[in-house]
């Protein structure tokens, strides 16, 4: 039995927000609430209160619900320290270096700017979860609203060494729009013509193709995949640096 679980909970159109349990403890934190009442009915559900808000950027859809569940049930916000002047109220802020705790629950904290300059992500070992905000989606990564495609390629970098069992809990349920994007990419990816798939089959039954396993990115998903000579063979741009090659996929992204 894992030291603790996370609940995936739809909010707004496309988004989720996850409730992370510390079993040894109880607490219990959300995080990127982009809604209070889908996670009051949440913790209602389970008779549970609120220890922790968490957020991995500033973007309104990611803490939305924080006024609101900060209210109820007096929790503590916590979130990046880049980003103190741009979310208000946090009673701490983290930076890559950093250690977060959920209860009995450590976690390491990443930078990862790119989509926000002061973008951060969480990986809890213990319960295989990675909490990337809109830094790496399943089979896609965040739009550069305030960064360059080099600080992006080196923020999902920080990602690749992890566990392959490691469940990518990312911000939105955007994977079967990245994935037909992803197959005008890398074409002679086997393995992401049958994920694609698998996600059309899925989502016709109105199933969430989110959490997704972190070797499963890494075998699919182009943008972790900027370095691989399959990906520069089928964009003609053998030889090219990763960099630009990461360029140019979210460069086609953007005008897909």
């Amino acid at each position: 039995m894992l030291d603790g679980d996370v609940f995936v909970i739809p909010c707004l159109s496309d988004n989720y927000t996850y409730l992370v349990r510390c079993y040894e403890t109880g607490t219990t934190a959300i995080i990127d609430p982009g809604e209070a009442a889908p996670v009051i009915k949440a913790l209602e559900d389970r008779g549970w209160s609120l220890d922790l808000v968490i957020n991995t950027h500033h973007h309104h859809d990611h803490i939305g619900g924080n006024g609101e569940l900060i209210a109820k049930y007096g929790a503590k916000l916590y979130g990046p320290r880049a980003e103190k002047a741009r979310i208000s109220g946090m009673d701490q802020t983290f930076a890559e270096g950093d250690d977060i705790t959920i209860g009995a629950l450590k976690g390491q904290v990443f930078d990862v700017p790119g989509h926000t300059s002061g973008h951060v992500a969480f990986y809890f070992p213990a319960i295989h979860a990675l909490f990337s905000g809109d830094s790496l989606f399943a089979l896609g990564c965040g739009r550069l609203f305030e960064g360059t495609p080099a600080q992006m390629w080196q923020s999902l970098c920080k990602f690749r060494d992890l566990p392959g069992d490691t469940m990518v809990y990312c911000g939105h349920e955007y994977t079967q729009s990245n994935a037909r994007f992803a197959a005008t990419i890398e074409t002679s990816n086997a393995a992401l013509k049958a994920r694609c798939a698998e996600i059309d089959d899925l989502r016709s039954r109105d199933i969430a193709t989110v959490p997704s396993r972190l070797d499963v990115e890494l075998a699919t998903n182009p943008f972790l995949r900027a370095d691989a000579p399959s990906v520069a063979g089928d964009l003609g741009m053998t030889g090219a640096n990763p960099t630009a090659i990461f360029t140019e996929i979210r460069g086609r992204k953007d005008r897909f």
